[in-house]
Formats: structure tokens, C-alpha cells, sequence
């Protein structure tokens, strides 16, 4: 059914609860795994335009997606990982349909509105422009 599964990840605590809904899922219907993180600072969106050096954000990104990659191949998994570069919601759908993708995994805040406004929302327009389910699980409230 999911042959193809992109985790979204925040490089934040809402990950902790994201990985072990789809580690689960994948375990369950041996699915592959493509952990993508978008680096959206300056740097990242101006980086192929500038021909800049990548930023210190951009090496902890790219670590931190290589350390919960390492983890779920620890549980047998086969995950790659990819570091996107610019607006979080364009590159995550860019990435499921380049990568032939039939789900996508993100964390949602339960923001409304004004948190929305403030915090921002990258799950309205994937789920809107999506052409593959989105599951949504709630991060912990800690």
C-alpha cells in the first residue's frame, strides 16, 4: 500500500512523536522511508542563486537527518535521507513527487489562526496541493 513513505521533519521535539508512528508503519508494511527536512534560513534559500557556503543550519540539519536515519536502520528499516533548500511546503511536495512517494508523514501543533499567523503552516498547503495521503500526527505538548 505504502511502498514509498516521506517523513517531514522539523529538526524539533515534534519529531519524538512523528518516528515511531511511522517506524511502525513502515516495520508493518516494509516500507521505504525518505526522512526530507527543509533548511529555510536565509542562506538555504538564497544558496544555488548566491553560490554561497553552506551554513552552520544547514550542517546541523543535515546531521541531524543523518542521525534519525542511523536510528531507524538500527530497528532495520531502509531510510534515506534528503536536505531540501527554501520554502518548507513547496519542497516537501517537490520531494514526494520526485521521489514517487505515496504518503506523507508530518507533525501538526494544533495552532489556529493567529498561531498559524505567527508560528506559520506548512501542513495547509501540502494537504491542499497534495496528490498522496498526508498523515498527520499531533506533537506531544511539552
Amino acid at each position: 500500500m505504502y511502498r514509498r513513505i516521506l517523513v517531514a521533519l522539523e529538526n524539533s521535539r515534534a519529531d519524538e512523536a512523528l518516528l515511531p508512528h511511522v517506524a511502525e508503519l513502515a516495520k508493518r508494511l516494509r516500507s521505504q522511508l525518505l526522512l526530507v527536512h527543509v533548511a529555510d534560513g536565509w542562506v538555504a534559500r538564497n544558496y544555488e542563486r548566491l553560490k554561497l557556503a553552506e551554513s552552520q543550519e544547514m550542517k546541523e540539519d543535515r546531521a541531524y537527518l543523518d542521525s534519525a536515519a542511523e536510528k531507524l536502520r538500527a530497528e532495520g528499516l531502509d531510510v534515506t535521507t534528503h536536505l531540501a533548500l527554501g520554502d518548507p511546503p513547496t519542497e516537501i511536495l517537490k520531494a514526494a513527487e520526485s521521489e514517487q512517494c505515496d504518503l506523507i508523514a508530518m507533525t501538526t501543533h494544533g495552532h489556529r489562526l493567529i498561531g498559524d499567523l505567527i508560528f506559520g503552516s506548512t501542513i495547509e498547503p501540502v494537504r491542499h496541493k497534495s496528490s498522496v495521503p498526508v498523515l498527520l500526527v499531533r506533537a506531544s505538548r511539552k
